[in-house]
């Protein structure tokens, strides 16, 4: 849908609207009837208006937006109202043995705690992109964002305040926005941070987790949990309704600016160090090999590749993950425009190719 200047349209609005354009007699195609067509598209056009001008934040799926961060004219509509994509507030997980509609190349969002490890399909993400969950008896909510390829976990308390999480069906930078049901501010996934809203400026704590493949996180956490398809919605889980999207470079909601030093959807593993910023494509990854070390902002640090799984990380000297995102390129490169990008040129630094493969 294509996003009018004077005015974001929400989805029952636009829904309104089309059933009056579909009224509009189908003569109107012969140019005998132009000029009744044009006067009934200005007649729309009024409508449109009229309407959106009595409820002020409609473009915003009902939200509120005052105090922003960001512009409004950049908030958009992803087509969905808001909970239009449900949230799964009460998930329901099984053993490894009993997850049978997994294979093995099924991709994953994985975390593990100092007693849990848990494994979260992208198929059933695709559908739901928020699962507001407990790790470890942590409260924690796991997101993910088709459009941009990125799956983060945040923690759920904010300062003194336990929040859940909805889909609010708007995006930012093709970004999902998500919202809180207690104040219903917009947050900013890849950003962190709530940009409207009585929460405006607070940011989410991450909480580190790996994009692999179900196969290579069973391997290491056989005793992981899989959240269920038992989700208390009906979605065919089975198909991807992002399969097209992502075999190519076309984007939906195309940012504001975008880099050509990388197709828009190559896959990058985005790296901070102390607000400095590094992608490593994974076109590079395969050619530089399993582990290697590099540095930013004078910190070194090993960067881990698994082939089979195509799936990065980076550890520090004793093995810690660093905070990274794995993502379209276009996607980290928006959030994050002063980025390096690593090529293939690993700096010098202290540590040694054995200590690289041990640590990965």
């Amino acid at each position: 849908m294509k996003h009018i200047h004077i005015c974001e349209i929400d989805y029952t609005t636009v829904r309104s609207c089309t059933k009056m354009i579909r009224l509009l007699p189908h003569p109107l195609l012969n140019r005998s009837h132009a000029q009744f067509f044009l006067r009934q598209i200005w007649l729309v056009s009024m409508l449109l208006i009229f309407l959106i001008s009595g409820n002020s934040h409609a473009a915003f799926n009902g939200f509120q937006v005052q105090p922003h961060s960001i512009p409004l004219k950049e908030i958009l509509s992803g087509g969905p109202p808001r909970d239009g994509i449900p949230a799964i507030l009460t998930p329901h997980f099984l053993l490894a043995d009993e997850a049978a509609f997994l294979t093995p190349e099924d991709r994953v969002l994985g975390i593990q705690g100092k007693h849990q490890a848990k494994a979260y399909p992208i198929a059933t993400l695709n559908w739901h992109e928020i699962v507001n969950d407990t790790l470890d008896g942590t409260p924690v909510v796991i997101s993910y964002c088709p459009l941009c390829g990125t799956g983060m976990g945040f923690l759920r308390k904010v300062g003194n305040q336990l929040l859940t999480f909805g889909v609010s069906g708007l995006l930012y930078q093709s970004d999902v926005l998500m919202y809180d049901h207690q104040s219903e501010s917009l947050w900013s996934q890849i950003a962190m941070e709530a940009v409207t809203g009585p929460l405006l400026g607070k940011h989410l704590e991450p909480i580190f987790l790996e994009h692999t493949t179900w196969k290579a996180w069973r391997e290491r956490y056989p005793n992981t949990l899989v959240l269920s398809r038992q989700t208390g919605f009906s979605r065919d889980y089975s198909h991807d309704p992002y399969q097209h999207y992502a075999l190519t470079d076309t984007l939906i909601f195309p940012p504001a600016k975008q880099d050509a030093r990388l197709s828009p959807k190559e896959w990058v593993l985005g790296v901070e160090v102390s607000e400095e910023f590094k992608a490593y494509p994974f076109s590079a990854l395969e050619e530089q090999g399993p582990a290697f070390s590099d540095s930013l902002n004078n910190q070194d640090y090993i960067v881990c590749w698994d082939n089979e799984s195509r799936s990065a990380k980076v550890v520090d000297q004793q093995g810690k993950p660093l905070s990274t995102l794995t993502a379209y390129w276009f996607a980290w490169y928006t959030f994050h425009p002063e980025t390096k990008v690593f090529m293939g040129n690993p700096k010098q630094t202290t540590l040694t190719v054995s200590t690289a493969n041990h640590l990965c």
